[in-house]
């Protein structure tokens, strides 16, 4: 009997503990999607917030009040990603994530990838105005069109074979030279990017490269020998070399490299080498006899430290990007500061492991960096153009003044005097206007006039034992 009213009572007590359990579970279970419909609600009526965004447009050295001389344009960092092209994500199992297996997103394919710059070095550009940046990392031609930013690809193991590519050069037929240091040679593409011959007599790490397309001379900066080859770019044949080699750059003479790394051309087809090791900057005529020289080693601005790329700009100015201190300077021919542009980091007009630079007829200036894998774009405003800025100010400041002068003042109506006069020329022909705090520690500097004969440079006597270890490739 007293088995049975326990039994009884534990049915009852089992009952009213399920019948609890549904009660609690109803209300919550309903509770929680009641919450889950308002989250999603509010989230679909919310809108979204807006990113901040960088005005680049105002960007330019030197800084206002100044004329500007350079302007930021944009950036490029690779091909376009679509964002909703990336397939939905598929939930693992915990089986699967132990295994290791990959996932969905993880699945991709290579040829359809979408392809970013991690180790960008040299430039050039064809005769449709496309950018080509040799890739060492991702061991591949980028190709680049600037205005709808599709961009193209000539890929290692695909399009053709690289080990190590540096430097670029086109001619007027839009061949392209790529340079290739770990397999000793230049590979050289038709416009198709079809490999239809290569150079490699006495390569050894070929980086820089130039073409004389007037005297059809291919410049080629072989940074282990310490010599710059000239090669006749039909015949591909090897005419002469420049700098003395074997002496594991150690000569520091005038003509000779301590690990030369890139080559630029003037309009007088004059050759201009970035003397890495030796931080300066050698000029040598078409025949490769030397002309001059600039460029010492130190930290500031004015001074080099591991210059790698250098280009000329259709005025005549030598732009040098400097590796160590991440800053573009810009000189004239007697080897004096203009102005300068960079410094280390991310944001626009920044720099890191700064290499490559590279000018096209467009007055745009493209730099290349190692470490975001980007390439800047800018705009460098002639001397023409800056000179008509400067005239149009001086004619606002001419209208904005009173007319009427002070008693005892000399009136000006038959013009300025021949001092005025000469002062206005002068402020006329600066070519370059250095920022306020440039101005205050390179006084000296101010107001340079750009001209273009060439000075005797007296090279300064220094120490033979090298400072810095070589590094080809940062």
């Amino acid at each position: 009997m007293i088995g049975d009213w326990t039994n009884s009572m534990s049915k009852k007590r089992a009952a009213m503990a399920l019948l609890l359990a549904l009660l609690l579970a109803s209300p919550l279970s309903t509770f929680a999607d009641k919450n889950k419909k308002k989250k999603a609600d509010a989230n679909a009526t919310q809108p979204a917030e807006a990113k901040p965004e960088i005005d680049t447009s105002k960007l330019v050295w030197p800084s206002p009040p100044s004329i500007a001389r350079v302007r930021y344009l944009s950036y490029f960092a690779g091909e376009k990603i679509d964002a909703t092209a990336v397939p939905k994500k598929k939930k693992q199992s915990w089986m699967d994530r132990l295994a290791g297996e990959q996932g969905q997103t993880e699945r991709y394919d290579v040829k359809t990838f979408p392809f970013q710059l991690l180790g960008p070095f040299g430039m050039a550009f064809d005769s449709k105005g496309l950018v080509y940046v040799a890739d060492q990392k991702v061991g591949a031609v980028f190709i680049f069109n600037t205005e709808t930013r599709d961009v193209q690809l000539i890929r290692n193991g695909y399009e053709a074979h690289f080990g190590l590519i540096n430097g670029l050069a086109i001619d007027d037929d839009d061949r392209l030279f790529v340079s290739d240091g770990k397999l000793h040679r230049v590979l050289v593409f038709n416009a198709k990017h079809e490999v239809v011959s290569q150079i490699d007599q006495g390569l050894v790490d070929p980086v820089g490269l130039a073409i004389d397309t007037e005297n059809r001379f291919l410049y080629v900066v072989d940074t282990q020998q310490d010599q710059v080859m000239v090669f006749d770019a039909d015949t591909m044949k090897l005419i002469r070399k420049i700098g003395t080699g074997g002496k594991n750059h150690w000569l520091t003479t005038p003509g000779d490299f301590g690990a030369p790394s890139s080559v630029a051309l003037d309009k007088d087809r004059n050759v201009y080498v970035t003397d890495t090791m030796n931080n300066r900057v050698e000029i040598f005529d078409a025949d490769g006899q030397f002309i001059g020289m600039f460029g010492q080693h130190g930290d500031g601005p004015g001074y080099f430290a591991r210059p790698k790329g250098i280009a000329i700009d259709s005025d005549g100015h030598i732009w040098v990007a400097d590796a160590f201190q991440d800053r573009v300077e810009v000189f004239n021919r007697e080897g004096q500061l203009l102005t300068w542009i960079g410094g280390h980091g991310h944001y626009p007009g920044q720099f890191e492991a700064l290499v490559g630079i590279a000018i096209d007829k467009q007055n745009r200036v493209f730099t290349t960096e190692q470490y975001p894998g980007r390439m800047q774009m800018f705009r460098y405003v002639t001397d023409a153009e800056a000179a008509a800025e400067k005239s149009r100010r001086d004619a606002e400041q001419e209208k904005a003044a009173p007319q009427q002068q002070p008693a005892g003042t000399s009136s000006q109506k038959d013009g300025p005097s021949a001092e005025v006069q000469s002062s206005a020329a002068q402020q006329a022909a600066k070519s370059f206007w250095l920022s306020q705090d440039s101005q205050e520690e390179n006084s000296a500097r101010e107001g340079l006039l750009v001209q273009f004969s060439y000075l005797e440079v007296n090279r300064s006597k220094r120490s033979s034992v090298l400072q810095h270890e070589l590094e080809v490739c940062p």
